[in-house]
C-alpha cells in the first residue's frame, strides 16, 4: 500500500512539475489563440478553395470539380486586373501616407506643450471611430455639391465654383480619396508604434548624438530611425494586411467607382461572390489576396530577423 501511495504521488507532483516548464505552460497559453484562428481563419480558407475549384453559384449550388477554370477565367478579365493594380495603389498608398502623417504626429507629441494629454487622447479617435460613421462624414466632405473643401478651395480663391474639384466623380481623384481616408483611419495606430518606439531608443544614445553635433533631422533620420525600425515593420504588416483586405472604405465611399476605378479584390470579391452570386469566381477572386500577403510578410519577417541580428 505505501508503495502504490509513493507512485500515486510521484505521479501527481510529475503532473504540477509539468506546468512550469516553458513549453508546456506556452502551448497552453497559446493553445485558444490557434483554435481561435484555425475556426473562424482556417475553415473559411479551406471553404473558398472548395468553392473556387468548382462551379457553385446560389443559382446551381450542386458541386461540380473544375479545377483551376476560375482561376485563369479571373486572371483573363480585364476588370480583374485593373483592379488588382488598385488594391495595390490603394494599399501602398494610404500605407506610405499614414506612415508619414504618424510619424510627424509622434514627435509633435513627444514635445511638451499645453493640452498634451488631451491631443493624445483625441488622436485615437479615427481609429477607434465606426467605420461608417467616418466614411459618411467624409463622404459629405468628398460631395461635390455641399463640400466644405470645395468652399474652403473656392474661398481661398484656389478654384471657382464652376471648376471646383469632383472629387468621387474623377478615377484620379477618387482613388486619392480613399485612400486619404485610409490613412486618416490608421494613422493613429501609426503613432502609437512610433510612439513606444521612440520611447524605446536609449536616451543615452541620443545624447551622445546631441553631444557630437547631430540635429534634429539627423538624430531622427539616422539614428532613431533605423532602432525602431523592426517595431515599424511589424506595424506595417498588420496595417498592409488589413488594407489589403479592406473593403468598407471602398463599399461606403465610392462603391468601387467611377468605371471600377477604385474597385479592390475584397470589393470585387464580393460584388461577384455574394451580390452577383457566383460564389466560385468570388471564392477564386479573394484568394488572389493570400500569395500577395504571403510573400510581403514573409519579406518583412525576414527585414525584422535581420535587423535584430
Amino acid at each position: 500500500m505505501v508503495a502504490i501511495a509513493e507512485r500515486i504521488r510521484g505521479r501527481r507532483i510529475r503532473f504540477q512539475f509539468a506546468f512550469d516548464r516553458p513549453r508546456v505552460l506556452g502551448s497552453l497559453f497559446l493553445a485558444p489563440a490557434i483554435l481561435y484562428v484555425l475556426v473562424l481563419v482556417g475553415i473559411p480558407f479551406l471553404l473558398a478553395v472548395y468553392y473556387a475549384l468548382s462551379a457553385y453559384t446560389i443559382y446551381n449550388p450542386s458541386y461540380h470539380f473544375v479545377g483551376l477554370r476560375n482561376f485563369i477565367a479571373v486572371v483573363q478579365s480585364g476588370i480583374f486586373r485593373r483592379t488588382l493594380l488598385n488594391t495595390f495603389i490603394f494599399t501602398i498608398g494610404s500605407q506610405i501616407l499614414g506612415l508619414i502623417l504618424g510619424k510627424f504626429g509622434a514627435l509633435l507629441l513627444l514635445r511638451p506643450f499645453p493640452g498634451r494629454k488631451i491631443v493624445r487622447a483625441l488622436i485615437i479617435l479615427p481609429w477607434v471611430v465606426p467605420i461608417a460613421l467616418a466614411t459618411v462624414a467624409w463622404d459629405w466632405m468628398f460631395y461635390s455639391l455641399y463640400s466644405v473643401i470645395n468652399w474652403t478651395l473656392v474661398t481661398l480663391g484656389l478654384a471657382s465654383q464652376g471648376n471646383a474639384p469632383n472629387w468621387l466623380g474623377e478615377p484620379g481623384l477618387a482613388m486619392l480619396c480613399v485612400i486619404i481616408v485610409n490613412a486618416w483611419r490608421f494613422f493613429p495606430f501609426a503613432i502609437v508604434i512610433f510612439l513606444a518606439g521612440i520611447n524605446a531608443v536609449p536616451q543615452d544614445v541620443l545624447d551622445a548624438a546631441t553631444v557630437d553635433g547631430a540635429g534634429f533631422w539627423r538624430r531622427t533620420y539616422q539614428i532613431i530611425t533605423p532602432i525602431i525600425a523592426p517595431i515599424v515593420v511589424v506595424g506595417l504588416i498588420f496595417g498592409t494586411v488589413f488594407t489589403f483586405t479592406d473593403l468598407s472604405v471602398v463599399y461606403l465611399l465610392t462603391m468601387g467607382g467611377p468605371v471600377n476605378a477604385t474597385s479592390v479584390l475584397g470589393f470585387e470579391g464580393f460584388q461577384v461572390g455574394i451580390l452577383s452570386g457566383n460564389i466560385a469566381h468570388g471564392a477564386a477572386i479573394s484568394l488572389f489576396m493570400f500569395p500577395v500577403l504571403l510573400v510581403l510578410v514573409i519579406v518583412m519577417l525576414r527585414f525584422i530577423r535581420r535587423r535584430e541580428i
